[in-house]
């Protein structure tokens, strides 16, 4: 019952980040956005695991900090940068829609990076998890709620955060799932720091009360609540965790449609369906096993 519980609170508060990205990119330019979430984020999280736990988290040493810096390139730099570009041009609920199908493209990059088969279930997962995504997408290409531009740094994002999970298991980690987390953060922050010096200008950003909603929002809730519960599940059972990720589309075209006025369509549920059925498909003989 306690897994059931964490489950549904981390698809409920993971899902909420793409509202609240909508929200922040409209007051401020996304990488703008990003940087401050990053530096406050990783900064409270490793105030908390060196200062108030003193003692009872070993700073990282060595190699530790190659595998840190690479995680937070894929995980936070490219995949939360583009993240936000995208939520500028692309509906919040195609962005939550997006992270759903985290799990087949980490199927088909084992099987490219680990050198592991694609098995032919697998191989029709992945296609009609992306033929999801496009069927709910279609619509909205049509009526401004999403760009090509948008849809496609949306992709090259999952893409690199499927590849950060990769090569997050494969890591032997003796740093504590805080520790990591926070560094990952604020190295990923100081990683994208120069793009957002470069491209945006801090004139035309409106740091009102909205804008700070949305950054400790996704500061508290989601950069530090979420992903702790989720190295929790991740720890407990890595494809039963993967599971909880079917149910963010559902909270996110929820939350896209009452809060931000955004369609639902019969495309927005004949594409969610098959990206759920594509995720049933790939992980079956995997959930199977673990019975």
């Amino acid at each position: 019952m306690r897994k059931v519980v964490i489950g549904l609170l981390f698809a409920m508060l993971w899902a909420s980040a793409s509202v609240a990205t909508k929200i922040g990119v409209v007051q401020v330019h996304p990488l703008i956005l990003a940087n401050i979430r990053f530096f406050i984020a990783g900064g409270l999280m490793l105030l908390y695991a060196y200062g108030f736990r003193l003692g009872k988290n070993p700073h990282p040493k060595g190699v530790e900090w190659k595998h840190l810096l690479i995680f937070s390139l894929l995980n936070t730099t490219i995949y939360l940068g583009a993240f936000v570009l995208a939520l500028k041009e692309v509906s919040a609920g195609i962005g939550s829609l997006s992270v759903a199908t985290n799990p087949l493209f980490i199927t088909l990059l084992s099987a490219v990076w680990l050198r592991r088969p694609l098995q032919l279930r697998e191989g029709f997962g992945i296609l009609m998890g992306l033929a999801g995504v496009a069927l709910a997408t279609y619509p909205l290409l049509q009526n401004s709620y999403a760009t090509l531009q948008g849809l496609l740094i949306l992709l090259t994002g999952m893409v690199s955060v499927s590849a950060a999970t990769v090569y997050y298991a494969q890591v032997k980690w003796k740093l504590s799932s805080l520790v990591i987390n926070g560094w990952q953060v604020l190295l990923g922050g100081l990683c994208l720091l120069p793009f957002t010096l470069y491209f945006t200008n801090l004139e035309s950003a409106h740091f009102n009360a909205n804008f700070w909603g949305a950054v400790f929002w996704l500061i508290g809730p989601v950069s530090i609540i979420s992903l702790q519960l989720w190295f929790y599940l991740v720890k407990q059972d890595a494809v039963q965790a993967s599971l909880w990720l079917f149910m963010c589309p559902i909270f996110g075209f929820f939350y896209s449609y009452t809060l931000l006025g955004e369609p639902i369509t019969t495309y927005t549920y004949a594409g969610t369906a098959l990206v759920i059925a594509g995720l049933y498909l790939a992980q079956r003989e995997k959930l199977k096993q673990k019975q």
